[in-house]
């Protein structure tokens, strides 16, 4: 919002002056000036004594906050295939609607994908939102935050739940400002307050040292952006129904300042961390890069993949796609067997809803055995190894009883 000046109130004082770092603010006839170099950052609002100061829409009528209802689920697709992060936001977008009394809501964007809709209400949905035009096949930030923002205007949400993927990331913050609402991004937790029914949004803050639980009082819609892999993913059932609305969509091509020439995917596979069902991770205790060769044989008995701390990550052992925690990927597998991590904060933070932990360390005082389910205090170029060794020997148990088996 613009930042405006009451000519009856400013008496010249220059304080805002000296607060104003973007030089935004000239003097003129002993009155402040706002010129085009302000970004509306607020610092002259604090340093003004006089409140000859404002934003552009304070004072104003506050939103009714009453016509706002129902939970909306952003359901990123690519590729005419819903994301993992949209069908775990469907499950908890289920769980507050009831909460709250309300419907669940799916907006869905792209061309050609009126099958996914059906799958929305499948996973949970009451309603889908459809909005299919050629210009919204491919994401592109301006497109959908148009459609999306138009949206949100015309129906009034009361809760808005976006992905924090690459996309979602993108585009939370830009519908936000569109429709004038807060943001919370990030966020691990969703709760509903039983006393107002307000969204308490929680989200690791001071580099994941505290849990920040964030509410959202004057506006609306109430928006989050959720990390993938932390919520637990809806269920679908092909006997549901719902109610799927066409959305006319009102977009040109000189509405979208960029334009997608080609789609290049990259030759190196990604790791898909957060679908994992086995996570075997390196930490800082695996004392050299070949570490991970072991723990990726591990891995690979098991039918897992490779995880990572951030400090083999900062080392340079193991690219950023393996980090798990804070600043890498939030991971819910069913077992999370973690070697040679000595379990900071920001890591388990990442790590700690696996439905079975299981540590190896040196150290009997490491901090990961605190939420571990099972901990082997060792060398893990021992332990690991003989692990190994035991599944191969199970492996050549299994199979000759089916030979034997066979012969019967």
């Amino acid at each position: 919002m613009a930042i405006i000046v009451l000519e009856d109130k400013c008496i010249g004082c220059k304080l805002c002056l000296k607060a104003c770092p973007f030089d935004a603010i000239d003097m003129i006839e002993k009155k402040a000036v706002i010129n085009d170099k302000c970004v509306a950052c607020g610092a002259c609002l604090d340093a003004c004594k006089f409140d000859a100061i404002l934003r552009e829409d304070q004072g104003a009528a506050e939103k009714d906050l009453s016509a706002y209802k129902n939970v909306w689920v952003f359901v990123e697709q690519r590729e005419d295939k819903i994301m993992p992060v949209a069908i775990e936001l469907l499950g908890e977008g289920k769980r507050l609607a009831k909460e709250i009394g309300v419907e669940l809501c799916a907006v869905l964007l792209g061309d050609g994908i009126g099958e996914l809709a059906k799958d929305c209400i499948a996973y949970g949905a009451d309603k889908v939102y459809l909005a299919q035009h050629p210009l919204l096949k491919v994401f592109t930030t301006d497109g959908y935050t148009k459609v999306i923002s138009e949206l949100i205007q015309a129906e009034k949400p009361e809760i808005v739940l976006l992905g924090a993927t690459h996309i979602g990331r993108d585009l939370a913050p830009r519908v936000a400002a569109r429709v004038d609402t807060g943001l919370t991004a990030d966020c691990t937790k969703l709760e509903i307050d039983q006393e107002d029914k307000k969204l308490l949004q929680t989200r690791p803050a001071f580099g994941g040292n505290i849990m920040a639980t964030i509410v959202c009082t004057k506006h609306r819609p109430q928006m989050a952006t959720v990390r993938p892999g932390v919520m637990d993913k809806a269920v679908s059932d092909a006997g549901r129904s719902g109610q799927i609305i066409e959305v006319p969509v009102n977009l040109e091509k000189k509405d979208i300042r960029t334009e997608v020439i080609k789609v290049v995917k990259s030759d190196k596979a990604m790791v898909a961390l957060e679908e994992a069902e086995v996570i075997v991770a390196g930490g800082r205790g695996l004392g050299k890069p070949e570490g991970f060769q072991l723990l990726e044989q591990l891995a690979n008995r098991l039918g897992g993949v490779v995880g990572a701390s951030r400090a083999t990550v900062d080392a340079g052992w193991i690219n950023h796609d393996h980090q798990v925690g804070q600043t890498g990927k939030t991971v819910k597998p069913r077992i999370y067997i973690a070697c040679g991590i000595s379990g900071a904060i920001q890591h388990m933070a990442g790590m700690q809803g696996a439905d079975i932990i299981i540590a190896i360390n040196k150290n009997p005082d490491a901090p990961i055995f605190g939420i571990a389910d099972y901990g082997i205090v060792g060398d893990l170029y021992e332990v690991v190894p003989a692990l190994i060794d035991g599944l191969e020997r199970v492996d050549d148990i299994v199979k000759a009883m089916k030979e034997v088996a066979a012969t019967l």
